[in-house]
C-alpha cells in the first residue's frame, strides 16, 4: 500500500508510532558516566537544603540520585554526641572516626553507583585541600568516575542563624539538649570548622570542576564544568533561592460536559459550577493580601477563565497546557477502553513513560514542565492554576515523588492545594470549596499478568 493511501487508513494501535511497550521506568535523560557532586562548606550554609532539592529535580527528569549525608554515617558509627569538642582538629580520636566515616560513605557511593546509580551527591563539609584530594583520587583516579563540587559561602548571619534554629537544633544530635544550650554549642562547632576552612581555590585547585554559591545565590562563580549533566546542575542551582514564599496550585473550574461526561482534553468553557469556583477562588486569593503575587495559567480557556477576578498579574504559558491525548482527545475512558483495547491497557501497564497515539505521555509532560520549574524556583508567591496531569507533576516535583506515583497524585477540582516551603521539604494544606463537582480521579489499576497470555 502506498503511503498516500496508508494516511487516509483511520489510526489504529498499528498504524500510530507510540513509545516501545511497557518499559517500566524508562526515561529520557542518559547519564553516560557516573557522576558524584560533592558538596563543600562551613556548617549550617544550607549543603544539606541544596544536596536534596538537587537530588529532588535530578530525580523528578529522569537522573538516578541519591543523597549520601556524611553526619548520619558519623552519627552510627558514635553512639552519642556529647559536645563540639568531637570536631576540635586536635582530636585525633574524633579525626580517625570523621575520615574512616567519609571513606564508607564514599564507598557506599561508589557501590550505589556500580549497581545502576547516576548521580551521587556527597553531603559534607568537605572543608580541606586534602579532603578534596582524598575524594578527586578515589573518585576520578580509582574510579574513574566524574566529579563536581559545590561550595555554599554565606557570610550574612541572619541565614547561617535562620538555619542553625530551622534545622540544626533539631537534628539527632540534639534531641536531649534545650535549643539555647544547642545553639551555643553549634556555633562552637563552626568555630572549630573555621579554624582549618579552605574554600575552593581555582589557582591550587585549577584541576577541580566546581561552582561556588554566594550567600543562597547572591553570586555564583564556575569553575572548569563539564558535559550536560554539570551544566543542567548549574543551571539549576543558579536559579533556586530560599525566600520565604507560597505556592498555590489549582485545577480549573469544571468545564462544561467534558467533566459532566469524563472526556479528557479538548478547550471547552467553564460550567456554571467551575464560574462559581472561579467567583470564589478569586475572594479568597484577593482577601489574603499575599504580597508580590503573580497567577499563571494555560493558553486554555477555563485556566483564564478561573482566574479572571484575581487581582493580580497574570501570564499564560503554553507549557502548561494538558497534556495531549492525541487522537484520545475529547474521549471518554470506556471510548478509549472500547476503540483502542491494546493502548488502553499499554496505559495502565505503564502509565507514566505510556505516549497517548500522536500526543504525549507524562515523561513528555515533565520534560515540557521544566522551564516552568526553573522559572518557579527564580520566584515569589505563585498561584497556578492549570490542569491534572500538569498539576501532578508539579506536585511530584514539589514533595518529591516518584515516577511510579506521580500519574496517580490526587489533584481534587474546586480545591486549592498550598505549599509552603519548609526546611528540606514543604508543608501541604488543602482549600476546599463546597462547590460540587466530579471525581475525575482514576486510580492505579490492579493490573493483571494474564493480559497478555
Amino acid at each position: 500500500m502506498s503511503p498516500t493511501a496508508i494516511r487516509h487508513i483511520p489510526p489504529t494501535s498499528e498504524t500510530i508510532q507510540t513509545k516501545p511497550f511497557p518499559i517500566r521506568g524508562e526515561r529520557a535523560n542518559y547519564v553516560n558516566s557516573p557522576h558524584v557532586i560533592a558538596m563543600v562548606g562551613l556548617p549550617a550554609r544550607g549543603k544539606t537544603y541544596i544536596s536534596k532539592k538537587l537530588s529532588r529535580y535530578l530525580n523528578w527528569i529522569g537522573i538516578n540520585t541519591k543523597v549520601f549525608n556524611l553526619g548520619e554515617y558519623r552519627r552510627h558509627a558514635t553512639t552519642a554526641y556529647k559536645s563540639h569538642e568531637f570536631f576540635r582538629a586536635e582530636n585525633r580520636e574524633a579525626m580517625a572516626i570523621r575520615t574512616q566515616c567519609c571513606m564508607d560513605a564514599l564507598q557506599d557511593v561508589c557501590r550505589w553507583l556500580e549497581s545502576g546509580g547516576e548521580v551521587a551527591v556527597f553531603d559534607a563539609t568537605n572543608s580541606t585541600l586534602d579532603r578534596r584530594r582524598m575524594i578527586y583520587d578515589f573518585v576520578v583516579k580509582k574510579k574513574g568516575y566524574k566529579l563536581f563540587f559545590v561550595e555554599s559561602t554565606c557570610d550574612d548571619p541572619r541565614i547561617v542563624e535562620q538555619n542553625i534554629m530551622e534545622v540544626k537544633v533539631s537534628s539527632p544530635d540534639y534531641q536531649n539538649m534545650n535549643t539555647e544550650a544547642a545553639l551555643k554549642d553549634f556555633l562552637l562547632r563552626i568555630e572549630h570548622y573555621k579554624e582549618r576552612y579552605e574554600a575552593l581555590d581555582e589557582e591550587k585547585e585549577d584541576h577541580l570542576s566546581f561552582m561556588r554559591i554566594y550567600n543562597t545565590g547572591e553570586k555564583v562563580v564556575v569553575h572548569k564544568h563539564e558535559g550536560h549533566i554539570q551544566s543542567r546542575i548549574v543551571y539549576y542551582l543558579m536559579n533556586i533561592h530560599i525566600v520565604p514564599r507560597t505556592i498555590y496550585l489549582a485545577r480549573e473550574g469544571r468545564a462544561n460536559m467534558h467533566n459532566l461526561e469524563g472526556r479528557i482534553g479538548g478547550d471547552s468553557d467553564l460550567s456554571p459550577r467551575g464560574c462559581e469556583f472561579a467567583k470564589k477562588m478569586a475572594e479568597y486569593i484577593n482577601e489574603q493580601n499575599i504580597s508580590g503575587l503573580r497567577v499563571w495559567t494555560s493558553w486554555l480557556k477555563r485556566t483564564v477563565q478561573t482566574v479572571v477576578d484575581i487581582q493580580a498579574p497574570q501570564e499564560r504559558w503554553k507549557a502548561l497546557n494538558e497534556i495531549d491525548a492525541g487522537i484520545c482527545e475529547e474521549m471518554t475512558y470506556a471510548e478509549i477502553q472500547s476503540r483502542y483495547p491494546e493502548d488502553f491497557i499499554a496505559r495502565d501497564q505503564a502509565k507514566f513513560t505510556y505516549r497517548y497515539p500522536r500526543g504525549e505521555s507524562y515523561e513528555d509532560l515533565v520534560g515540557r514542565l521544566e522551564p516552568v520549574i526553573m522559572e518557579l524556583e527564580r520566584q515569589g508567591n505563585i498561584l497556578v492554576v492549570s490542569h491534572q496531569a500538569v498539576i501532578r507533576c508539579l506536585l511530584a516535583y514539589l514533595l518529591d515523588k516518584t515516577a511510579d506515583e506521580l500519574p496517580y497524585l490526587k489533584v481534587p477540582l474546586h480545591t486549592i492545594i498550598k505549599l509552603t516551603p519548609v526546611a528540606y521539604g514543604c508543608k501541604v494544606e488543602h482549600i476546599s470549596f463546597p462547590i460540587a463537582a466530579v471525581n475525575t480521579h482514576r486510580p492505579k489499576p490492579q493490573v493483571s499478568r494474564n493480559y497478555f497470555n
